[in-house]
């Protein structure tokens, strides 16, 4: 058989049904070996190559090449392959870890600008022209002359030089390029791999959404800073210039929230990845995630996650009040466990006439009872943790179903949460020094860490379990077709 005796209008018509097709190769006769001359297989081999490249296999010596024609018709095209994969790859998990190390850094580091009173040191907000310091004395000068301006200058540097104003310029502008960096190696790499379809639709959008709140982070930081050269803020006695608590705080929460979402995200595609290699093992993972005895534990640790996340908070507005600068011994407050009731209360940070906002306003603006609900927001925590993990450990049902890596991950909780405990009355003992607030911290997002590896490790892989199943369920159909 040649190949001019295929009739051409079953190759010319883009609409001819496969059944079609398949139901003519029945009908003709097969070929076979060494029946076709060279010029002919180099005719038929070009025409395959030019109908569809991509598709469509060059047939061997002694097949038609009307299946191969026919399965091209009924396969999906290319562009098929483009839609958004089952799981993420791999690549893109330890990215976001890799992103989430360097929002740590950039907490400890805005720690350290705190600390330094370095974070007034740059009057304006250049996103892109501000990202090179100045290069010329006169830059320098007109710099340090806006600088002068703030109140910050006028009431505690009035005689700084500008060697030492450069020390705390290079702190913020540090601190600033920063995060322009993490902006860019996150937003950058993110177009990519959604392009590339190497994420799922649903990873995508996350990684929208935390590029989003990338870039509204730095809007809350220049915000924060704006509150700190304004001198309304200032005009009662004895205040001290610093940027607004409740600026701050929501510039750490923001910090934090976009950490965890990049650590999460990360740690969910490397699981996903890891489980999906074996099916059958993910399957099994899952049932034993989803005894009984630990379903109780599992709440548990989505509220020890809440709890390390709000008493992180209220050191926040602790540090934005300098509150750790009195009641400086542990336990006690003074002759007491807690101060007296009228220093907590004090009318003196009240607004209005009636003292409808006494309440409140002296639990956000009143450093004594910042520091006291502080104390008790993080000694409740450390017995939440504490009383946890003896659930843990001492219940032999929730212990027997366990698995060994949340054991560990529990553990890790405890000792992170001891030695944020004695950081914390380092820093409050001696008085807020540098090197042990940093640390501390650090450690508060240390402690956030560890609390979210541990919820991941208890959390139920559903869609790694729903994938897992299919292609377990594939498997077998094949194999059932396979045997008949």
């Amino acid at each position: 058989m040649s190949f001019s005796s295929i009739p051409s209008r079953l190759l010319l018509r883009s609409k001819c049904c496969t059944h079609q097709i398949r139901n003519y190769t029945l009908k003709s006769k097969p070929i076979r070996p060494n029946t076709l001359s060279p010029l002919q297989t180099s005719g038929l081999r070009a025409f395959h190559k030019s109908f569809t490249p991509r598709t469509v296999a060059i047939p061997k010596t002694g097949e038609s090449p009307l299946p191969g024609l026919a399965d091209s018709l009924a396969r999906p095209t290319k562009a098929i392959h483009r839609s958004w994969p089952e799981i993420s790859d791999k690549k893109v998990g330890y990215w976001l870890v890799g992103s989430a190390g360097l929002v740590f850094g950039i907490v400890v580091l805005g720690g350290l600008t705190r600390l330094t009173e370095s974070g007034l040191s740059i009057t304006e907000w250049k996103p892109v022209t501000g990202s090179l310091p100045p290069l010329s004395h006169d830059d320098w000068m007109d710099n340090f002359n806006k600088y002068k301006d703030s109140p910050e200058y006028r009431i505690l540097n009035p005689n700084m030089t500008l060697d030492e104003y450069k020390f705390i310029y290079f702190m913020e502008w540090g601190h600033r390029l920063w995060g322009r960096a993490i902006g860019l190696t996150f937003v950058l790499p993110a177009i990519y791999f959604t392009a590339r379809r190497r994420v799922t639709l649903k990873t995508a959008l996350k990684l929208l959404g935390i590029s989003g709140m990338i870039g509204f982070q730095g809007f809350i930081g220049w915000w924060m800073v704006k509150s700190g050269l304004r001198d309304d803020l200032f005009a009662k006695p004895g205040s001290h210039p610093r940027v607004s608590q409740y600026r701050l705080t929501a510039h750490l929460g923001a910090a934090f929230t976009v950490y965890a979402a990049m650590l999460w995200c990360g740690l969910d595609i490397l699981r996903e990845n890891r489980l999906l290699k074996n099916p059958a093992d993910a399957l099994a993972h899952v049932k034993s995630l989803s005894a009984p005895q630990i379903r109780v534990f599992r709440g548990l640790v989505g509220l020890l996650v809440a709890m390390v996340f709000t008493t992180a908070m209220t050191g926040g507005l602790v540090a934005g009040l300098d509150a750790g600068l009195i009641y400086n011994e542990f336990p006690k407050m003074g002759t007491g466990y807690m101060p007296p009731t009228k220093e907590m209360m004090d009318p003196f940070y009240s607004h209005t006439a009636d003292g409808s906002d006494l309440w409140w306003r002296n639990l956000l603006e009143n450093p004594t009872t910042v520091q006291f609900q502080h104390r008790v927001m993080a000694l409740s925590t450390f017995t939440a943790i504490m009383a946890v993990f003896a659930y843990s450990r001492f219940n032999p049902r929730v212990a027997a179903a366990m698995p060994k890596k949340v054991r560990v991950g529990m553990m890790g909780v405890v000792h992170l949460a001891s030695l944020q405990v004695l950081l914390g009355i380092g820093t409050l003992i001696y008085m807020v020094p540098t090197h042990l607030a940093a640390t501390h911290q650090a450690g508060a997002l240390a402690l956030l860490t560890g609390s979210i590896v541990l919820g991941h490790r208890v959390w139920l892989p559903r869609t790694a379990a729903r994938i897992a199943a299919q292609r377990i369920e594939a498997a077998a159909v094949k194999g059932a077709a396979r045997r008949r």
